[in-house]
């Protein structure tokens, strides 16, 4: 049958009407943070499994309260932890929605100010786990000063969908909440974490009626820190810090040496390797620009390490700070990826919509905003190389193919990667020394 010019004006417009549907179904799914984006690399989708989240607290008896001590006077409390515990839940890979609740500025700071806010997530609170055949690997998240245990989100969730129990902190004196002097943190971050490993330990055994019951493998283990949380897990993992940190501390608080307990020198650090940590992810670790660590202090990580960050760094630094790390932790089986003029927040979420209020402090936006790079992309990118760096290390995958690559020459075939997507990233690798 001919179509006459009516009936073809009426087809266009159904076509039309279709389109502008289809336009309208695509922004009804609203993107959530750790989603992939078209060029997303093969290992950052989500895992099999659908993700469960629950906040649990934790008290570390008998710490130095360092912001209320001197070195005539130690005042010891209960320090109190805050978690977020993220665990799977079933193999349905359901994406349910959840709402969480953060903060902008810092306390107590007139200028920047406490803003709270709320953002989404695909995870069930309080669900029931999924019992796996074997328990899960243990994935331990520290944030940044200042920082939230919201604030990796895209990473947390998808780790969990794959088949892992990861726990972020907030570390008392160090969140936007309850910012603190700087002292508290440079003392606390590496005990906070290695209290967590421990007390995660405690209600994973069967008997401890909680949502972890026999659902953890705390003999395998992993530690991700971001900045002052990259400082926190490779003091864990066998990088004692210098006799020079551990003076300038004494003068910051009055004569305490409370800090002696994790440098190098102490006899008792050195004594104190957790096999139970098998890999750590450092992103954009703090410290080694500041004298933090000395090349022989370095030589005490001897776990696989995976070091990310940006090589315009001026939080951290980039060749004296963390590239240096990296070519001087010789005995870790390690890798360092590098985003080209990146500064320092290739870990964390991208901005909330309400740090784009031009009306507020700039630096609510570039707290978690890149200068040069999408931030969305950057979070599929941590999560496809974190997804392969803890699948061979705690899991037994097969992984090398994603992390052995070539870097020089013509770098569009890494495996995983859309062709022509590799555009300002360097992945070194360098195997321990004997």
């Amino acid at each position: 049958m001919k179509r006459t010019a009516l009936s073809n004006a009426h087809h266009w417009m159904l076509l039309l009407l279709a389109f502008n549907f289809g336009l309208l179904t695509v922004a009804a799914q609203e993107f959530v943070y750790g989603d992939p984006l078209p060029d997303a690399p093969e290992l950052a989708f989500r895992g099999p499994y659908s993700v469960g989240v629950k906040t649990m607290q934790f008290e570390n008896p008998n710490q130095v309260d360092i912001l209320n001590s001197t070195g005539e006077k130690t005042v010891t409390y209960n320090r109190p932890l805050t978690t977020e515990v993220w665990y799977p839940v079933n193999k349905q890979g359901n994406r349910t929605i959840t709402e969480y609740q953060d903060y902008m500025g810092t306390a107590n700071d007139s200028l920047r100010p406490l803003i709270p806010f709320t953002f989404k997530g695909r995870a069930l609170r309080d669900a029931i786990p999924e019992k796996p055949m074997e328990k899960y690997p243990l994935v331990i998240v520290s944030h940044g000063y200042v920082g939230s245990r919201y604030l990796m989100t895209y990473l947390t969730e998808n780790l969990a969908s794959k088949g892992y129990v990861v726990v972020a902190i907030a570390h008392t004196d160090s969140t936007f909440e309850d910012a603190n002097a700087f002292y508290s943190t440079l003392l606390n971050r590496p005990l906070d974490i290695k209290f967590v490993l421990n007390a995660i330990e405690a209600i994973s055994k069967n008997g401890s009626n909680t949502v972890l019951e026999n659902l953890v493998d705390t003999n395998n283990t992993a530690l991700i820190g971001y900045s002052m949380g990259g400082y926190g897990v490779l003091n864990v993992a066998g990088g004692g810090y210098s006799d020079g940190l551990g003076a300038f501390f004494k003068t910051m608080t009055k004569g305490n040496d409370a800090i002696a307990v994790n440098l190098a020198s102490n006899a008792t650090y050195q004594n104190k390797k957790d096999t139970r940590i098998k890999a750590v992810v450092a992103l954009a670790p703090w410290g080694k620009e500041r004298g933090v660590w000395t090349a022989d202090n370095l030589k005490g990580i001897k776990v696989p390490t995976f070091f990310i960050a940006g090589d315009k760094d001026d939080i951290s630094g980039y060749e004296n700070g963390i590239k240096a790390i990296y070519e001087e932790a010789i005995y870790s089986d390690r890798y360092l990826l590098t985003y080209a003029n990146a500064r320092h927040n290739v870990a964390p979420n991208p901005a909330p919509k309400e740090a784009l209020n031009l009306a507020l402090h700039f630096d609510e936006y570039y707290r978690y905003a890149e200068p040069a790079w999408d931030s969305r992309r950057i979070n599929n990118i941590n999560q496809h190389f974190i997804t392969a760096f803890l699948g061979l290390h705690l899991k037994g995958e097969d992984n090398n193919a994603f992390l052995d690559l070539e870097t020089t020459g013509n770098k569009t075939n890494w495996k995983g990667f859309k062709p022509r997507s590799v555009t300002g990233l360097e992945l070194l690798h360098q195997k321990p020394a004997e």
